[in-house]
């Protein structure tokens, strides 16, 4: 296993409170727009995660006011109209490739969105596993509005099982902005909360998850991401043994003699 406390990225910010990482892109100027270089190294930060021993959350926070305003229309669209097939499907691959690794980086992500979390930005709200928001975010896929289809980075496999197909399509169609306040109400944000208090809203949810079982935590993660494809019968067997699997863990034997002892567990993570 590694650390990863120490991580000094180039193209976003990042610190540690407790076992919880907190991310933000660094751009707030132009409302935190990804380039080519910050979405790369996102996508390898979150690979990196599964071997991370001192990380057991991750907090996405916006900054100044915006969580993120998609690809940068000069840095990245720009430079698309001139590739060829073969470098736009590079692109294309690599933007995918950072949703994989958030889905498969084995610790909890709580986006904490605030302004604007458009295009690439609202993908990344979609791809973490809670999401709170200020009533001033506005998240749209705006997608169409450059002229593309909306089936962007999985958009059109996951926010229907989070919204709905209707409301998906909606969205995805005509690429408006969904309010704070229809977002939680459509069940894509968890809950809304005032702005200023929407960095310790969301540290605090990550710290409550992070003193938890995160082995088992490791586990649940990728049983909602690999149960999407599954029969209920599959579904059902898999977590048997990834229940079994966690009933091998340190943690369980440290909750049942807190419960015997009547004491509250502390976990510990193996």
């Amino acid at each position: 296993m590694a650390a990863m406390a120490g991580l000094k990225p180039e193209h976003f910010l990042w610190r540690m409170e407790g076992s919880v990482a907190l991310v933000q892109l660094d751009r707030p100027d132009r409302k935190n727009p990804l380039t080519f270089d910050s979405y790369a190294e996102l996508r390898d930060m979150f690979r990196a995660l599964p071997y991370a021993d001192d990380v057991d959350a991750v907090v996405f926070l916006p900054n100044g006011g915006n969580f993120c305003s998609g690809g940068d229309v000069h840095d990245i669209i720009g430079s698309l109209v001139g590739r060829d097939m073969k470098g736009l499907l590079a692109f294309t691959r690599m933007t995918g490739d950072l949703v994989k690794a958030m889905l498969n980086c084995q610790k909890p992500i709580v986006a904490a969105v605030d302004g604007v979390a458009v295009g690439a930005g609202a993908i990344i709200a979609m791809a973490s596993d809670i999401r709170l928001a200020t009533p001033e975010a506005k998240t749209a896929f705006l997608f169409t509005r450059v002229g593309l289809a909306g089936c962007d980075m999985g958009a059109c496999a996951m926010l229907p099982r989070i919204i709905g197909q209707g409301r998906a399509a909606e969205l995805l169609y005509t690429g408006r902005s969904m309010s704070g306040e229809e977002g939680e109400r459509w069940g894509f944000y968890n809950r809304l909360v005032e702005t200023g208090q929407l960095e310790a809203e969301a540290l605090a949810l990550a710290a409550r998850i992070a003193s938890g079982p995160t082995f088992a935590h490791g586990i649940t993660k990728t049983q909602l991401n690999q149960e999407w494809s599954m029969g209920l019968e599959q579904a059902i067997e898999a977590e048997a043994q990834a229940q079994a699997i966690c009933m091998q863990t340190r943690d369980f034997k440290r909750a049942y003699r807190a419960f015997v002892e009547k004491k509250t567990p502390v976990f510990e993570g193996d």
